[in-house]
Formats: C-alpha cells, sequence, structure tokens
C-alpha cells in the first residue's frame, strides 16, 4: 500500500516572504552645524564692527561710475590685457626655448625664469622707472633716440615690469602644458612628415591648452590684482585713482573699499570667463561635459517642483 505525501509546507498561493525594509538612520553631523553657527557669528561681529566706526558708507555709491574711477577700471583693464598679451607670448617662446637641444638657447631661458621670478615685481617696476638715473638718454643707433624720461613713460614702465616678470610664470605653466602631451603623438606626426613648428601649432598645443588654460586663468585674474602696485610709477590705474579721489574728497578709506568692490567685481567677471574657457577645452576629454552654473540652477528649481518619490 502506498501513501502519497504532500511535500508542500503551506498553500501554493502564498508568495515566499521578501527581506525586511532597511531603516536607513542618517548620520548626524553636528559639527556642520557649530561651525556654521560660529561663522555667522564671526560675520556678525565684523559687521557689527564696522557699523559702530565712522564710515561715510554714501560716498562709495556716489563715486562708484565717476569719471575718473571710470578712466582708472578702464587703464587698469587695459594694462591687464596688454601685460598678459606681452607674458603669453613670452612665456611661449621662452618654453620652448627651455624645451630646445641647443644648450645655447636653453641656458638663456633658464636664466631670464630665474631672475625674474627670483625678484619681487614692485622691485623691477621702480628700477624700470629709475633707470632715467642711469641712462640720460636711449639710443638705438639710426632707428631711434631720446631722452630716458620722455621714453619710459608710466604707461611703458607697467608694461615692461608686469609684461615681463609675467613672462617668467608663463614659461613654466606653458612647459608643464607641452610636457603634458605623450611624446607618441609627436613621433607620430614626423613620421608623417611634418616639421617641428607645424606639430607644435597642430598636434601639441591644442592638447596642451587643457593644462594651460587653468593656471593661466588664474595668472589673468592675479595680473588684474598686481595692476594696483604700478601706482608707485604714477601711472592712473584704478587704485591710483581712489587714493586721489578720497585724499580730494576727504574719505580714504570709503574710496578703499570702492577701489576693492571694483576689483571683486572685475574678478568675478574673469572668473565666470575662465569657467567657460575650460569647459571649452574640456571637449574630448570627458565624457560629458559639466553642468553650467545657470544649468544646475535650473536643474535645482526643476527638482523643488517635483513630488518626493519621482512621481511626475
Amino acid at each position: 500500500m502506498t501513501v502519497d505525501i504532500d511535500k508542500t509546507t503551506g498553500p501554493a498561493d502564498t508568495p515566499p516572504a521578501g527581506p525586511e525594509a532597511i531603516k536607513a538612520i542618517p548620520v548626524r553631523h553636528y559639527g556642520r552645524y557649530v561651525t556654521a553657527v560660529v561663522t555667522l557669528a564671526l560675520l556678525g561681529s565684523i559687521v557689527y564692527a564696522f557699523s559702530q566706526g565712522k564710515i561715510n558708507w554714501g560716498a562709495i555709491p556716489d563715486y562708484f561710475f565717476n569719471d575718473r574711477v571710470l578712466s582708472g577700471v578702464g587703464n587698469t583693464l587695459l594694462l591687464t590685457v596688454l601685460a598678459m598679451a606681452i607674458g603669453i607670448v613670452g612665456g611661449i617662446v621662452l618654453a620652448v626655448m627651455r624645451l630646445s637641444r641647443n644648450p645655447v638657447t636653453s641656458a638663456i631661458a633658464w636664466f631670464y625664469i630665474w631672475f625674474f621670478r627670483g625678484t619681487p615685481v614692485l622691485v623691477q617696476l621702480i628700477v624700470w622707472f629709475n633707470l632715467g638715473l642711469v641712462f640720460e638718454y636711449i639710443n638705438l643707433g639710426p632707428f631711434y633716440r631720446d631722452e630716458w624720461s620722455d621714453f619710459m613713460t608710466p604707461l611703458l614702465t607697467a608694461l615692461l615690469g608686469l609684461g615681463l616678470n609675467e613672462a617668467a610664470y608663463m614659461a613654466e605653466i606653458c612647459r608643464a602644458g607641452l610636457l603634458s602631451v605623450d611624446e607618441g603623438q609627436t613621433e607620430a606626426s614626423h613620421a608623417l612628415g611634418m616639421s617641428h613648428a607645424k606639430t607644435l601649432r597642430r598636434i601639441v598645443v591644442p592638447q596642451a591648452m587643457r593644462v594651460i588654460v587653468p593656471p593661466t586663468g588664474n595668472e589673468v585674474i592675479n595680473m588684474l590684482k598686481t595692476t594696483s602696485l604700478v601706482s608707485v610709477v604714477q601711472f592712473s590705474e584704478l587704485l591710483r585713482v581712489a587714493q586721489d579721489i578720497g585724499q580730494t574728497s576727504g574719505s580714504p578709506a570709503e574710496m578703499l573699499f570702492l577701489a576693492a568692490a571694483w576689483y571683486l567685481l572685475l574678478t568675478s567677471v574673469f572668473s565666470v570667463g575662465q569657467y567657460y574657457l575650460e569647459r571649452y577645452y574640456a571637449r574630448g576629454s570627458l565624457r560629458q561635459l559639466p553642468a553650467t552654473p545657470w544649468q544646475k540652477v535650473k536643474a535645482n528649481m526643476l527638482s523643488l517642483g517635483r513630488p518626493k518619490g519621482g512621481a511626475a
């Protein structure tokens, strides 16, 4: 006699029990709250301290768009652009000279970089300005001859002091960018019959720009602020104009705050330009370009309008 044994232990329609949901407990970062409170307290203390001072805050908006101030801003931007142009062109030439197999060319570039990076830019400006004490005339043979005081104007002094100094720093930035490109690409271009100059222009430099652009953007912003040093050579840039207005209007501290506000505004504009320039040269090296600030704001605004859980 056979007996059928039912091997099922429960009703067939009952589904198997799933794993229990994990109850995630977020970690409390109490240090963040303490840091935020301390930071706000310090900020409030600084604001309170400045509110107690005898500062004529109304003088800042009164002179913010003054003709003399705008002229100083224009001279600052002009000096920044021209000095950076000298620095970038000179830096590229010096970087190529440093990488040259010619020992004389490489040594000259090394000495230039060593000298201009080893002396303060303020000292260089003062030296250029006072060379008239050593040379009474500038004599370039049949091409040019004039008194040194007429030749070395405040603008030319500022350009030489800032531009030649910047070339030394840009040389190292450009050299690092050129060395970042794999040597195999240079060898392949030479195997295809491309000259050394064409290889640099068509192969090496476009790829090196990804490394060169970010520090160059920092140098531009730094140059914008460094132009304030040329006030010692009597060039009418933003800081010198603000100081002159402060002495005549009786508001020296307020005019310095005004100059600081203009510097902050200009550096902010340059920072935005640097961001988009870096994003442009990042094409091809990233799978997906990072979102722009406006795209991030737009995405956050859209996410705020959606209900939790991802339902549309």
